[in-house]
């Protein structure tokens, strides 16, 4: 019944292959919510698959949402943080992420990684047979490890062989939905020097009316050249409680289509593409995300379908027209918002912003720009659109335009300076200026020649870091008794490069801490083949990105038990 309601798409690509509905269970034993959905428009990404939401806590069970073998474990301080894979023997695999911890053998496992390797972070890849689990098996305690805002469980569903994440809706995971998404705004955009809407040739917001068939009327749009739209939509199901991603938006003109986007699966390293979807220097600088539905040249994204004229429209004289703009759910609820587009060669009051510099870039064509001491290198293919770059060097900083122009592919910034001294120039990094802050930017030291390949425009300057990191103790009980705990805790800093490695030893013998940089905090959970029965030496080692370190060295007690 679920698959009816989607006809009035298309059934060429909504129905390419028929997913599997009873086979897979919820991962937790709780009713589901959603924090975050599936193509969610995130910083930098497309969301790849759903946040469950686990009561603004850890520590809930996750269970194996069907038969098959762990196929990968990887343990990050970023991303995922703790995550396993489980590869069914359907063709799928289900990806569990910021995990507290695994259970039994899979913990296990890890652990027996992480002191082969010496190292808290790991990764290993798994055969059929050697970690095999059943439907419904618990395999780990949910947490907030990783890139993760707040406890929830994230979890997605992928195609083993293309690695493409599917969207798990397909798959019946229940999520009840009876409402439809919300346009909360909707703009036009002159697109080319020549073009006007609305007497302007800058974005201009639309205004909205309800009408009785709860679809919506825009503004009548009175242009001239080429225009394109963007909208500020969302999505709410009945449970869930906040704004996720939409599903399916559609512009259509004269009833054909000429820009669609579907968010069924996509390839993970289409992700960054949301910033050419969406208004980038508006998100920057407003925090809203409009969803451009047209583009100036096409980029290689498969979640666009029936682009036709890369959903510009061209109005000439006589122009007359209603677009049509509609957004629906998984569940086939939909909103609809008809705009009427009409020719007008009334000038424009408001004209085109921006500054013209001598540096024109070309987005499908190589740039270089040097300057006294800078050189910045784009290869083609860097940006999505051309732009005029804002390229200066003043007072020790080199402004390679703003972060408001989205960047695809790393570009280089370089910066030679044979007066920084020859001792500090390993200690010497290109770091992002944000104010008074400063950001860290792995360097390449070629005698006086420091070089980074970056996605972000914005200031740099050279920096130095000669201090060392800090460790102190994180509620230490008195007489440094640890025997009525079952961890032990400190906290470790670094103001500039940041926390690069961490070594942790008791009795000089290498042990485990995991490290977790939201809190600035290593933690040991116990482990009495490691400890004396009574006094115990710790060393800890902390060293950042350009190799200062520090040693912490102290004592405590812990009575085994009998």
């Amino acid at each position: 019944m679920r698959w009816m309601l989607f006809f009035c798409f298309s059934t060429t690509y909504l129905f390419s292959q028929n997913y599997p509905q009873d086979y897979f269970q919820a991962p937790l034993d709780i009713p589901l919510q959603l924090s975050g959905n599936f193509g969610e428009l995130r910083p930098n990404h497309f969301h790849a698959g759903f946040d469950f939401k686990t009561q603004q806590r850890e520590g809930l069970n996750v269970y194996a949402a069907a038969e098959g073998y762990v196929s990968r474990i990887k343990i990050a301080t970023n991303g995922y943080g703790k995550a396993i894979y489980i590869t069914h023997p359907n063709g799928y695999t289900t990806v569990y992420g910021h995990l507290q911890k695994a259970v039994g053998a899979l913990e296990a496992k890890i652990q027996e990684l992480q002191y082969a390797e010496k190292s808290f972070a790991v990764e290993a890849y798994f055969k059929p047979g050697e970690l095999p689990v059943k439907k419904g098996e618990l395999i780990a305690i949910s947490g907030n490890t990783g890139g993760s805002d707040g406890p929830h469980l994230h979890f997605e569903f992928r195609d083993s062989k293309t690695e493409k994440i599917i969207n798990p809706l397909y798959f019946g995971i229940p999520i009840k939905d009876t409402k439809a998404p919300t346009i909360a705004n909707l703009m036009v955009y002159p697109v080319g020097a020549n073009s006007v809407a609305n007497e302007s040739k800058r974005p201009t917001l639309l205004s909205l009316s309800l009408q009785a068939d709860g679809s919506y009327l825009a503004q009548k749009v009175k242009a001239t050249g080429t225009i394109g739209f963007a909208i500020n939509a969302y999505d709410r199901d009945d449970v869930s409680f906040n704004n996720n991603g939409t599903f399916f938006t559609q512009l259509s003109h004269n009833g054909t289509p000429t820009f669609e986007v579907l968010f069924d699966q996509m390839p993970f390293d289409e992700a960054r593409y949301v910033n050419a979807f969406i208004d980038y220097e508006r998100y920057k600088k407003s925090h809203q995300r409009f969803q451009k539905l047209f583009y100036n040249y096409p980029y290689a994204w498969s979640n666009l379908r029936n682009v036709r004229e890369g959903g510009l429209i061209n109005v000439s004289p006589n122009f007359v027209s209603i677009e049509r703009i509609e957004v629906s759910d998984f569940n086939g609820n939909k909103v609809r918002v008809d705009i009427p587009v009409e020719y007008s060669n009334v000038p424009a009051k408001i004209e085109e912003g921006g500054i013209k510099t001598p540096y024109f870039i070309k987005c499908k064509t190589d740039a270089l720009f040097e300057k006294e001491n800078a050189t910045v290198y784009f290869p083609a293919q860097t940006f999505y659109d051309d732009f005029y770059l804002q390229f200066e060097v003043k007072n020790g900083e080199v402004q390679v335009h703003q972060d408001i122009v989205p960047a695809h592919n790393s570009f280089t910034v370089t910066i030679r300076d044979e007066s920084v001294p020859v001792a500090l120039r390993s200690k010497t990094y290109i770091a992002s200026v944000n104010g008074a802050k400063l950001g860290f930017n792995t360097t390449n030291v070629e005698g006086a020649t420091f070089s980074i390949r970056t996605r972000t425009l914005g200031k740099f300057k050279l920096a130095q870091d000669v201090l060392p990191p800090k460790i102190v103790w994180y509620k230490q009980p008195k007489n440094k008794d640890w025997t009525a705990s079952k961890s032990l805790n400190l906290t470790i800093s670094d103001d500039q490069t940041g926390v690069a490695k961490v070594n942790g030893y008791i009795n000089n013998q290498w042990v485990l801490f995991e490290y977790e940089p939201k809190l600035k905090r290593i933690t040991h959970v116990f482990d009495d083949r490691f400890l004396n029965d009574g006094a115990n030496n710790l060393k800890i080692e902390v060293v950042d990105h350009v190799g200062n370190s520090t040693i912490f060295e102290s004592t405590f007690n812990r009575t085994k038990k009998k």
